[in-house]
């Protein structure tokens, strides 16, 4: 439901390690063929809730939370789908509680849901219950897949499985599923996106500032501006043709498209022959008309107040962010420094000096707040535990800013925002338990433990919490009514309401003497305004075009700082803080009308109905049975059938695919085509991933077809083969910092044999009649990779060490051994976004009787040379060439130009008749690519060329760079 961001950087570290490690393993690391996917620790009880058209999953200890989710799910079965004309089959969803990510995702691979019960701490959560929110907005992604069930779908399905949804969905831009979500979740209830500013200030601060980007860009985004994602540029999109030719209107453009969907730009083309536009055409009224209702808002705006910006370091040319202020001293800020170029930094701002780095985080949970006091910084991190992907915990990270030394407190737990007490003492943290209860939390600053946890029987979700100077706290909270921002006594137990409970988004309170400030949209625009403790009443203390945001208060009292969002990169910037210039307003009770938000409610059929259902007590739903559920017992799950992927991806497989619904257990069986030689084969594979070690066993039995030359002569034969591979590995994820860190240690047996083998000879590489292999591999891989900005070509820091044996340790007839080890280095280049890479590598084998793969990297332009002894070493420096904005009509987008010269240098050592040959290589070369989107396909592609001079071969080789490196 929220931006991916967050899960993206948390699976990042695992998918490294795993491409990292399956490089360079050849034929045995065919037994790693099935992916190692998230999972719960095994110990979890898992309960199951069904109703007529949903069966919830959830750990033991969620039942009010998951029958509260089945019961918002049958209220939305009908309604969350009507405009799209599709009565979605029953499907399944898992409620993931032991991860504090907030997010939410519909896939059909297997088909079903999964729901991440933390909240988010942010502005885009606005005034709905958060699992309600999820409901709406992932039920409709399920209406918008289950649409593929016709046309074309109607007949892929039953030849493929519920993979044939995805395939007849490839040309649907992903701008229409997320916005057409958004506009949803608007429609539905009180709060969804489409009525929340923050959600579409970017769009907002281009269009005003006059950066309407052409339609490839705004589609596919940019490594130099800010380009709205596709959420927000979908939700105008999406909901402009709803509001213009009907709630169905998207319904009918689906039922075109899904006739024949098999052809450049036809997702386009079924816009064009369903309402006369061109989706280029639809692109240029919606953003006319949104830059005239936005121009419109900007005119009745109060005068705009007088800021002065904090000088920075960075220009205007590259989008660059400074957020979140908080002052360390009268003339000094710190923020978060973040965008195109950068990874996310703390940075000290100062009134009349230079911008100065503090520190680099690590995988930052963003409450969308910092806090500063004493000399200390305090911000939660992201942590997943080491093997159980599902567990994710949010630490928090102390930073001593005289010291620069960091603590790490209170570890394994839950805490999504936190706050220091002005003496550095004490903190309060909002924790969301795996039971789906809210609870503000104080902890000793010092040591992390916990020393109160504050009553909340009516379970309020508290956001971003405060300290007050009298060692009170104000929050945030949100109820089934609404919002308010309440005043915490944690002595007497006690909260006092400061504002009347409302549909309005409130948001980072900041306590000031007798004042509370706070972000509110209810002028249509996010300022900060602010409430009397005393009295009540309420001031507008800003009034900015685009959106003032993180009030901070700086310690004489006398300046006010906040972010000041623009479309180059939010600013910090100052005003004098008076309470007298401040203008009182009535405290506000419903938030300003946001564009096409009230349009889309009055045209959902039952817009107002399911509004009313959302914001019903619980009480009011009837409660439906539970039972128990055996992760054990559903470990088969097909899923997808027919024309599959094979293990190796190299033979096309007609079979079945099989994978749970908890993502324990993967399997794999059907028939193998070899598109070389022209067998067939059967195949199986088959992966547990319940236990700490990931057991896998894979199978193959079939045919060969191959020729040797003999004597001068191509001899043929045809031949049949058995392979088994066994074993398991242990995957672990270590990050903790800014570094992206792995760790996999993995085993499998090797055996293989083959029948009717009549060739006089064979080679090295395979078995004969006589000479089965009995073989075992062992493997070492660790990563640590500095996370990498959307501009960095390669990573500028870290390093990679790849350790492989393999041996034959039965005594049988066929004897080998294998040892290889590769490192690597990497480094920062000489320009911003320039990398260093070194890399050596050693293997040694007995080779006598059998040859292994390689397990390390060989020269490149070179074919392939298995030596007793392989000494090789490597130089890369990445560097940008150019970050562009290319396009060739509607079929090519280029981004990114990028090169990578390297020089490979090598030995390699046999055992011959004479003694020992030695082959020394020298090779130069250059790589040169492009970042490119074709036809508007979602998925950035890189491609280019390799050029290697060969110091043996004399000449220069060409190759081509195929490979997609952005998903």
């Amino acid at each position: 439901m929220v931006d991916r961001s967050q899960a993206t950087w948390i699976c990042f570290s695992r998918l490294l390690l795993a491409g990292a490690l399956s490089w360079g393993l050849g034929p045995m690391a065919a037994a790693q063929s099935l992916p190692v996917l998230d999972q719960n620790p095994p110990g979890l009880r898992w309960q199951q809730v069904r109703t007529p058209h949903f069966r919830v999953l959830y750990p033991a200890g969620l039942d009010s939370a998951a029958q509260r989710t089945v019961g918002r799910l049958e209220q939305l079965h009908g309604p969350g789908t009507a405009t799209l004309g599709v009565q979605a089959p029953p499907i399944a969803v898992v409620l993931q509680a032991h991860t504090t990510v907030s997010n939410g995702f519909v896939t059909f691979l297997p088909r079903h849901s999964e729901f991440f019960i933390n909240p988010q701490q942010g502005m885009g959560l606005g005034t709905v219950d958060w699992l309600d929110g999820l409901a709406v907005h992932e039920f409709r992604h399920v209406g918008q897949f289950d649409k593929a069930r016709q046309g074309v779908g109607r007949v892929l399905r039953p030849l493929f499985g519920d993979g044939a949804l995805g395939i007849a969905a490839v040309g649907v831009p992903q701008w229409f599923f997320e916005g057409d979500a958004v506009g949803t979740e608007t429609a539905l209830t009180r709060s969804g996106r489409g009525r929340i500013p923050s959600f579409s200030v970017e769009l907002r601060a281009n269009l005003l500032a006059g950066r309407l980007y052409r339609y490839p860009k705004a589609v596919n985004g940019s490594l130099r501006d800010n380009v709205p994602d596709w959420y927000e540029l979908g939700y105008f999109l999406t909901s402009y043709l709803k509001v213009h030719r009907g709630p169905d209107a998207w319904a009918k453009v689906l039922d075109r498209y899904y006739r024949f969907p098999f052809y450049p730009f036809s997702f386009s083309n079924s816009i064009r022959r369903t309402t006369g536009l061109r989706v280029e055409q639809l692109y240029a009224r919606s953003m006319q008309e949104l830059d005239s209702a936005w121009r419109a808002q900007q005119r009745a705006l109060p005068p705009i107040t007088a800021v002065s910006e904090l000088p920075v370091r960075e220009s205007e040319k590259v989008f660059t962010q400074y957020q979140y202020p908080q002052y360390v001293n009268d003339s000094t800020v710190l923020a978060l420094k973040s965008g195109r170029g950068h990874i996310p930094q703390l940075v000290l701002l100062h009134r009349r000096g230079p911008e100065k780095k503090v520190f680099v985080v690590g995988l930052l949970n963003l409450p969308e707040m910092l806090s500063v006091a004493a000399g200390k910084v305090v911000w939660p991190e992201f942590r997943e535990h080491p093997r159980w992907g599902q567990r994710v915990y949010s630490e928090l990270k102390v930073l001593d800013l005289a010291n620069g030394q960091v603590r790490r407190i209170a570890q394994g737990t839950r805490y999504a925002a936190a706050a220091l007490s002005p003496d550095g003492q004490r903190l309060v943290a909002v924790q969301t338990d795996v039971s789906y209860r809210h609870s503000l939390v104080l902890l000793n600053a010092s040591t992390g433990q916990v020393e109160q946890v504050l009553p909340n029987p009516a379970n309020d979700l508290y956001q971003q919490p405060r300290w007050t100077a009298d060692g009170r706290i104000v929050a945030v909270t949100l109820g089934a009514a609404g919002k308010t921002i309440v005043v915490v006594d944690p002595t007497a137990g006690s909260r006092q309401a400061l504002l009347p409970v409302a549909n309005v988004n409130l948001t980072n309170p900041q306590p000031w003497g007798d004042y509370v400030l706070y972000n509110s949209p209810q002028n249509g625009v996010d300022n900060i305004y602010a409430v009397s403790r005393s009295t009540g009443q309420t001031y507008r203390v800003t009034s900015r075009p685009l959106g003032a945001y993180q009030a901070a208060v700086s310690p004489d009292g006398k300046r006010l700082a906040f972010h000041d969002y623009r479309a180059t990169g939010a600013r910090v910037v100052e005003m004098p803080l008076d309470p007298a210039t401040w203008e009182a307003i009535p405290a506000a009770t419903a938030e300003a009308p946001a564009i096409y938000a009230g349009q889309l409610t009055a045209q959902e059929p039952g817009g107002q109905a399911v509004a009313r259902l959302l914001a019903a007590p619980d009480s009011a739903r009837p409660q439906y049975p539970v039972g128990r559920y055996s992760p054990l017992a559903h470990a088969f799950n097909v899923f997808s059938w027919g024309l599959v992927q094979s293990p190796g991806g190299d033979a096309v497989t007609l079979g079945v695919r099989s994978q749970d619904l908890l993502s324990t257990t993967q399997a794999l069986v059907g028939l193998s085509y070899d598109q070389t030689e022209r067998t067939l084969s059967g195949v199986g594979a088959l992966s547990y991933q319940g236990l700490p070690l990931v057991l896998d066993v894979e199978g193959s039995y079939g045919g060969r077809d191959a020729a040797l030359p003999v004597a001068g002569q191509l001899v043929r034969d045809q031949w049949r083969y058995a392979r088994l591979r066994a074993g398991a590995r242990l995957p672990l994820t270590l990050t903790r910092s800014k570094f992206l860190q792995g760790l996999t240690l993995g085993s499998y047996y090797l055996n293989e044999q083959v029948f009717d083998y009549d060739l006089p000879v064979r080679r090295r590489s395979e078995v004969g009649p006589t000479t089965p292999l009995h073989a075992v591999q062992t493997s070492l891989g660790y990563v640590a990779q500095l996370r990498q900005s959307a501009r960095d070509v390669a990573p500028r820091g870290g390093g990679s060490l790849l350790a492989t044996w393999r041996t034959t340790p039965f005594n049988t007839r066929l004897q080998a051994t294998q040892l290889g080890a590769q490192g690597s280095v990497f480094l920062p280049g000489l320009g911003r976004h320039h990398a260093l890479r070194l890399r050596a590598g050693y293997q040694w084998q007995d080779q006598a009787m059998y040859q292994f793969s390689s397990a390390i990297s060989f020269p490149r332009g070179e074919g392939y040379i298995s030596f007793d002894q392989l000494q090789t070493s490597s130089i890369d420096y990445y560097l940008p060439l150019a970050y562009t904005h290319w396009t060739l009509g509607r079929w090519l987008y280029v981004q990114r130009l990028r090169a990578t010269a390297f020089a490979d240098i090598a030995q390699g050592q046999v055992r011959v008749q004479q003694g020992v040959a030695t082959i020394n290589y020298r090779n130069v070369g250059l790589d040169v690519s492009a970042l490119f989107n074709v036809l508007r396909l979602r998925t950035p592609l890189e491609g280019g060329v390799r050029v290697v001079y060969s110091n043996n071969l004399q000449r220069w080789v060409v190759e081509p760079l195929a490979f997609s490196i952005r998903l």
